[in-house]
Order: C-alpha cells, then structure tokens, then sequence
C-alpha cells in the first residue's frame, strides 16, 4: 500500500473535522445528504458526460493505483543484473542470455532482452520500446486528466449546493432560528465541493502522474542498460553509466553489488 496516500486522505478529513471544531462548529454539520448528493452525484455525471464508458470503467483500478506501490526493480538492484548481462555476452556472445530472458519477471524488460537475444539492431530496438513507453504515458495521463476534471467540477458544484439551499433558506424567512440553520447547511456543499475537489481529487491526479512519471523513468533506464549490453560495451562501462540515474549519494554500490563490475570481458 502506498502509505503517503493512505495517511494524506486521513490527514485531510482530520483537518477538515479538526477546523470545524476549533472554529465553534459541531462536526455534525457535515451530514448533509443532500449536499453529498449534489457534490457525489454530481461529478459522476460530469464525468460520464466528459468521457466515454470504456474510459470511465478504469476509475476502480485507478483507484487502486493511487493507494497501491509501484512494483519496480530498484536502480540499485537493477545495476549489477545489467553488468552481469554485460559481462556474459562479452564472454559467450548475445545468444548466451536467452537463458536468462526467461528469469525476468517484468514483461517489459524480458521483451527487449529476447530481442536483443534475437539480434534485432539497436534502432529497432529502440522504436519499439520507445513506442511502448509513449501508449504506457497516453494510457497514464488519461487516467490522471479524469481525476483532474473531477478535481474542476467538483467546487463548482459546491457553488451549485450552495445556491440550492439558499433557495431553500428562503422559503424560511419568517423563522429566524430555520433561517439560519438553513444558510449554514447550505454552504456545506461548496465546503464539500473545494475539499473533494483540491484536498481528493486534484492530489489523486499528481499522484497517478509522479507514478507514471517514475515507471516511465524506470523503463528508459532498462531500454539503456539493454542496448549498452547489445552494444558489447565493458561491465565497468554499463556500471558507471546506470550509475548516473542514481543521486551522488546513492552511486556507491555494496561490495557483493560490484563484484560483476570490477571484471572485465
């Protein structure tokens, strides 16, 4: 589970119910169904409206991404599976890992290995993978642009509430007391409407694009290290230049990290 989003939603409600009681205000003033409604209800239509069906089934799983980690090989332990490759096919040729292509486990890198394995030339090689990764951000940024218009909507509708229950506070002008019960809850639904909309939405968007943003890096490491060890380049070579996408403080490796780097093919 990612923990930063978990703890960010929980954080946000804290907030807001905390707010409220520092403020003088009773925390049950948010039950409010009809404004929920407005708010809840009113997004999905907007949303269903904004999108097509086939788009709008993925929100679940999008869901899911927000509040799960992102299963990736770490650079650090990717570094010496690389100069291992290295060093392997400087030694007995490329065709010697194709033994190894069926140990990976990620299907994008095991993909570039066979074909590395099977002799296609870099630029292809590079195409290939590189288209990959472009329809893998395509299909990533559409799924933050729909919490994004969520995070638009959302307020609006809070304005929306708002005016909705002034109509009916109006109705109550001859009760004092009815009357301002009836303004307080009505702005429940734009206190609703700007929390869902930049505390939920608008941070589920950011957060779907960081992910991507981090797979996208981690494939364009593994498409360098793939076409550094088609290329034949030394193990110390391919270390030092994957070394590069760590921070400074990162880039010393633990001694049993090196041992495939300190011999050369």
């Amino acid at each position: 589970m990612d923990k930063t989003s978990g703890i960010g939603v929980i954080l946000g409600f804290a907030v807001l119910i905390g707010g409220m009681i520092l403020k003088g205000s009773s925390p049950i003033a948010l039950y409010n169904p009809a404004a929920l409604v407005i708010i809840m209800g009113g997004t999905v239509a907007c949303i269903l409206v904004a999108f097509p069906m086939d788009e709008v089934k993925k929100v679940p799983t999008l869901f899911k991404v927000v509040f799960s980690d992102l299963k990736m090989v770490p650079v650090k332990d990717m570094i010496p599976m690389f100069t291992e490759w290295a060093m392997i096919a400087r030694k007995e040729g490329l065709l010697s890992l194709e033994e190894r292509s069926e140990e990976v486990e990620d299907p994008f890198l095991k993909r570039g290995l066979k074909m590395v394995v099977d002799g296609q030339s870099q630029e292809q090689i590079r195409e290939l993978m590189e288209e990959e990764i472009s329809a893998m951000e395509e299909r990533h940024e559409l799924g933050a642009k729909i919490f994004t218009q969520a995070g638009t909507y959302s307020p609006t509708l809070g304005v929306l509430g708002a005016v909705i229950g002034l109509v009916a506070a109006l109705g109550h002008l001859d009760d004092v007391a009815l009357l301002g019960k009836s303004i307080s809850a009505a702005f429940i639904a734009t206190l609703f409407g700007i929390f869902m909309g930049y505390v939920l939405w608008h941070p589920f968007a950011n957060k779907l694009k960081r992910k991507s943003e981090q797979e996208v890096r981690m494939k364009m490491i593994m498409l360098e290290g793939l076409l550094s060890v088609q290329s034949g380049l030394p193990a110390r070579v391919v270390e030092e230049k994957l070394l590069t996408y760590l921070p400074s403080k990162d880039r010393e490796l633990k001694e049993p990290d090196r041992v495939g780097a300190q011999i050369e093919a």
